[in-house]
């Protein structure tokens, strides 16, 4: 086990002192970030477990896919710097660089890119599983119901110890869920469904299906936007151990098929803490209103005493500038100038950029625009609707969560998710009968 780690020397040690016993675990590292202290022996040794609620100074597991340096303001998929990946790559290669771990050469590429392509249709009964679903219903609970029965649909591939039906599930999720999520949005506006066409990409598939009008009007892709999804589904296609990956991973512990994972994955990300930071960004400038309230609102902001707050700025990893910003700015301007809209809440939206990027406030404090900033202006000027914002994430971060899934199955030393707990409820007392009470 320990041939893993950088570190394995007898001098890598901590010592613990309890009650004036003193204790050596194991310091461990990896291949870069901090090192960690090995306390699996920790209980057995002391009787005692660690206290770290949101398990934020834990390591829950070993990973090699995705790294994030946030003073560095640093985001590496499986080595490649984020920035070099969403200049040159596209969302499916960046796919099978998750799921495998190196880019694919030219014929892997075109195998990969075949596979998901001809998997992008589902079953022509799962189309009826909607209409169980109310009219008014949000779209993250239809596509938490949705992928969970997925399963039942392809049982085929729930054999989470077959490695073919392992690598058939996790391209049946990726090919499928753009189409489940544009399924979605036509259930919500009472729109027939529009079948994928092979011949377009993921992201231009994906538009197609979302805002085509199936023999009204023949819907052609615009270039700049499919570009623009296409960057924002690679910048969100994995976020190393967050809540719905972590998630995943505890569901598929218990040796759940990658159905219900994903599933359990989408309904983490819809928590408004986790996948709804865009969506409030589009809240807070509707509620700022025009540009002529923004000074009110920067001095609001800058009211330790106030309760407002600025939503899409900063961020809670990356104690610099969010590196998946900085390649949709340039993306947003694109659309704006693309699309020529004409909207208050966008005026505002720059207004507020350009205030972000100059006053020396905001640069002290290190609140640049965010990657949440960015994409809720693409999306909304794109034509979504807020409520499809998480929608977009988890279609995106379907292939951080296969990925992560699948090097747990994998993974010897993976064990059922199992926390521990510090109890504080009342100790053993005896049961009095209701008449006495």
């Amino acid at each position: 086990m320990e041939e893993k780690y950088k570190k394995t020397t007898s001098t890598d040690m901590a010592t613990l002192t309890i009650h004036g016993k003193s204790y050596e675990l194991p310091i461990y590292g990896g291949s870069t970030g901090p090192d960690v202290i090995d306390i699996r022996t920790l209980y057995r040794d002391t009787g005692m477990f660690t206290f770290d609620p949101g398990f934020t100074s834990t390591a829950s597991c070993e990973s090699a896919i995705t790294y994030i340096d946030g003073d560095k303001g640093e985001l590496l998929y499986r080595g490649y710097p984020i920035d070099q990946l969403a200049e040159k790559s596209d969302f499916l290669e960046v796919a099978y660089l998750l799921l495998n771990g190196e880019l694919p050469n030219t014929q892997q590429d075109k195998e990969f890119k075949n596979a998901i392509t001809y998997h992008t249709m589902v079953h022509e009964q799962l189309n009826r599983f909607f209409g169980g679903f109310r009219r008014d219903a949000h779209p993250m609970a239809i596509m938490c119901g949705v992928v969970g029965a997925m399963s039942s649909f392809y049982h085929d591939s729930t054999d989470i110890n077959d490695p073919e039906q392992r690598r058939v599930a996790s391209n049946r999720l990726i090919a499928k869920l753009p189409t489940i999520a544009a399924m979605t949005y036509k259930y919500s506006i009472g729109q027939p469904f529009v079948y994928p066409r092979n011949d377009l990409n993921y992201a231009e598939y994906f538009l197609y299906m979302t805002f085509g009008v199936p023999n009204c009007e023949d819907y052609k892709v615009n270039k700049t936007l499919a570009d623009a999804m296409d960057k924002i589904f690679i910048l969100h296609a994995d976020h190393e151990q967050n809540a719905s990956t972590s998630t995943v991973r505890l569901a598929g512990s218990s040796g759940a098929n990658p159905f219900a994972c994903i599933a359990a994955g989408i309904a983490s990300l819809w928590g408004p803490a986790h996948g709804g930071a865009n969506e409030a960004c589009l809240k807070m400038l509707s509620e700022i209103g025009s540009v002529e309230n923004i000074p009110k609102y920067i001095d609001k902001a800058k009211d330790k005493n106030d309760p407002f707050r600025l939503m899409g700025f900063g961020h809670r990893v990356y104690k610099n500038f969010d590196p998946r910003a900085k390649v949709l700015q340039q993306a947003a301007h694109d659309v704006l100038e693309e699309l020529g809209v004409q909207d208050p809440l966008l005026d505002v939206a720059k207004e507020l950029e350009r205030i972000a990027l100059e006053d020396p406030y905001f640069i002290e404090k290190k609140l640049y625009p965010n990657v949440d900033f960015y994409s809720g202006i693409i999306l909304k000027a794109m034509g979504f609707p807020t409520e499809m914002f998480t929608v977009l994430f988890a279609l995106a971060r379907t292939v951080g969560w296969i990925s992560q899934w699948g090097e747990m199955i994998t993974d010897p030393t993976q064990k059922i998710g199992r926390p521990r707990q510090l109890f504080i409820g009342e100790t053993e007392r005896n049961y009095i009968d209701i008449k006495n009470r």
